[in-house]
């Protein structure tokens, strides 16, 4: 056998071992990302409102979508081609779709192929009732920036036309009231300050709104955005107590007043255009209405003692950022046992679901199973008949079976149902309407990119 075939041999090893090495890495990989969207079904059956659709006859399987998403484990590559592992942590910032080389991801909203009830909404952000406006993630776009941009962008249509029409200054009547002090509704009311307007701005809550609840040591915002009274904000990567203390500066810098925990009832349109806006507290009379309430709705809470305090959560979007704490989950459904699972399995946590009734019987099989696993290998503590009687910074006591217990308590998540906002809407005169925002999203995305071009 002469060199130059021994050569040969030489390089087909080496080529042969390198493919073999990749195709090991990959499957380990693809493992590794099968078992990611595994664990990603315990919060949720797929994304919510934006996310990226991904054409698979495209993809390529390059993974540049995986490595360029700031929320991490969202996509990965698997037979060669991208996919949504984790669609609870998307939260649309539309980076992989900019960085596809191919053009195979487009964002788009709504769940795939699924007709979703929402608010018929002009460009301007306008619903079916004159002068009441809908922005933020409740009309489809879940990102700060959109929220923000459409709050000044709402505030600053409503000011023109109270221009045009003349109006005079009526006593009692205020010129807009904002519905919520999440990031659309501070957006909304720091730009109604800017403009001189009148307003008033209702929070069922506290301020920052979801924000203020959202479980995630970081934000990540894509692009700069302009605060009103602030100017272009440029940092990309915040903390949520950072962004709620810059929030606070503003509010005090700016003299932005919030009638915190005081939640809207009722909106009624009178027959002069004004808006009547009812809360327990009392009534506000106004030209236009902007609703900024999140899409989350209204959650059923238990009436205890200490159920304001800060660790008592309503909505869990990202278990592992909870470790080694003491937790307390209530509810009897699928969402508080989905939730406790996925606490449970996160690195030291203490995990009790406390459900008043003495079985679960409203929950998937698969649901049934695995919890009841769990509470057998002592993952996860099961308290049927009990129910919370108060809530301190430190424990809870809770009633079981007619017996009065204090347990040890970092976290408290409530999953009492409430009411979606889709019923709120409806309530005081919005019209929503079945569409498939996924097919009406992608051809909005693909005219856009022919009038790039």
């Amino acid at each position: 056998m002469d060199t130059n075939t021994l050569m040969y041999i030489g390089f087909g090893v080496v080529i042969a071992y390198s493919l073999f090495s990749h195709l090991r890495r990959t499957r380990k990989k693809e493992a590794a990302a099968m078992a990611a969207a595994e664990r990603g079904k315990l919060f949720t059956d797929g994304p919510r409102a934006q996310h990226p659709h991904i054409d698979a006859n495209h993809c390529i399987g390059c993974g540049a979508c995986v490595d360029v998403c700031p929320e991490g484990d969202v996509l990965a590559v698997i037979g060669g081609r991208a996919a949504i592992i984790n669609g609870h942590k998307c939260i649309g910032h539309g980076l992989c779709a900019e960085a596809c080389p191919v053009g195979a991801i487009t964002i788009v909203m709504a769940n795939p192929s699924v007709s979703a009830d929402m608010p018929r909404l002009t460009r301007d952000f306008e619903t079916t009732v004159p002068n009441m406006f809908v922005i933020g993630e409740l009309g489809g776009l879940a990102l700060i920036k959109n929220a923000v941009n459409q709050g000044r962008e709402c505030i600053d249509t409503i000011a023109a036309r109270l221009a045009r029409s003349g109006r005079r200054p009526v006593s009692g009547v205020l010129d807009v009231c904002v519905v919520g002090a999440g990031p659309g509704g501070i957006s909304a009311s720091l730009r109604a300050i800017e403009r001189n307007l009148a307003y008033v701005t209702l929070e069922q809550d506290e301020l920052g709104g979801t924000v203020a609840k959202y479980p995630r040591q970081k934000l990540v915002m894509t692009s700069p955005v302009e605060f009103p009274l602030h100017g272009k904000f440029n940092k990309l990567q915040i903390s949520k107590e950072d962004l709620l203390k810059f929030w606070d500066k503003l509010r005090h810098q700016a003299g932005f007043r919030v009638n915190a925990n005081e939640k809207v009832e009722n909106i009624l349109r009178d027959s002069d255009g004004l808006f009547t806006v009812e809360t327990p507290r009392g009534t506000y009379r106004s030209h236009a209405v902007v609703l900024a309430l999140g899409r989350r709705g209204t959650p059923r809470k238990l009436g205890v003692k200490g159920e304001e305090l800060p660790k008592v959560m309503y909505s869990l979007i990202e278990a592992d950022a909870y470790t080694g704490a003491n937790i307390l989950v209530v509810g009897g459904g699928d969402s508080a046992v989905e939730a406790a699972m996925g606490l449970a399995h996160q690195k030291g946590n203490r995990v009790t679901l406390s459900y008043r009734k003495e079985a679960f019987s409203r929950i998937k099989d698969r649901n049934a199973k695995r919890v009841a696993e769990l509470g057998k290998g002592g993952k996860l503590q099961l308290l049927f008949n009990s129910q919370p009687l108060e809530i301190t910074a430190k424990s809870v006591r809770i009633d079981v079976a007619g017996q009065r217990r204090d347990i040890p308590n970092d976290y408290t998540w409530v999953f009492a149902g409430g009411t979606p906002p889709s019923e709120f809407l409806s309530k005081i005169g919005v019209q929503l309407g079945p569409k498939d925002l996924t097919a009406e999203a992608a051809a909005e995305g693909k005219r856009a990119a022919v009038a790039a071009r």
